[in-house]
């Protein structure tokens, strides 16, 4: 009898000391992997959107999807997300619906962050080949651009208030080549902010605010 009670002694002391305690809730908290991604989702963000802003303000005749400001938008709501799921108290096997809810949005939403990123990438490739092979000439307060002299049928495009050519044929050029490089980087931040959701549901990896457990239970901490 006494032996028995020793050994139930033994096991709940095991659990205590497996379980995570109060404190180590509050250090996982700031340094948990999702928390990086969303960080770094809200500075690409942020990124995207400034560096395209800066495109609208050479000329006002640039179309939509010459400057992506969209895609930063969207990415730093999709970081916003991330902040709330890492806020989160973490309970296994998602035993509550907002954890399972913001999981699945959070994921979601990184999947559309890579197609968007996806999207930019293409477009801006395509206007940075053709932005690099435009001839330019200034006509009056506008900026008229072919890509060839010699064609009289060639198109020709034209950017209004674009004031010096070099803005076009350098700025915008460079500006092209930033995002392209910046889309990049988002489009790999979403797919790994898109796997760690799906690892986390499917492999148990950690995400969120893991809180102690209960004596009689033993969490494993992968």
């Amino acid at each position: 009898m006494g032996q028995k009670g020793s050994t139930e002694k033994t096991e709940a002391k095991k659990r205590r000391d497996g379980s995570p305690e109060p404190g180590q809730s509050k250090r996982c908290r700031g340094c948990c992997f999702p928390l990086l991604v969303a960080l770094l989702q809200l500075l690409l963000g942020v990124a995207v959107a400034a560096v395209a802003f800066l495109m609208s303000a050479i000329s006002p005749s640039l179309l939509t999807r010459e400057t992506p400001h969209w895609a930063g938008i969207i990415l730093f709501f999709v970081s916003i997300v991330g902040f709330v799921l890492c806020c989160i108290t973490y309970v296994p096997d998602e035993r509550t619906s907002l954890q399972f809810i913001v999981k699945l949005l959070y994921f979601i939403l990184c999947v559309i962050g890579l197609v968007i990123s996806v999207l930019v990438i293409a477009f801006a490739g395509h206007h940075y080949s053709l932005t690099s092979s435009l001839s330019c000439e200034q006509v009056e307060g506008d900026c008229a651009c072919t890509l060839d002299r010699d064609d009289p049928i060639a198109r020709t495009f034209v950017y209004e208030a674009a004031g010096d050519c070099e803005a076009i044929s350098g700025t915008l050029t460079l500006y092209f080549l930033i995002q392209i490089m910046l889309n990049v980087a988002q489009a790999l931040v979403c797919a790994v902010g898109a796997f760690i959701m799906w690892k986390d549901r499917y492999q148990v990896f950690f995400a969120g605010l893991q809180i102690a457990a209960p004596s009689t239970q033993h969490w494993q901490r992968v």
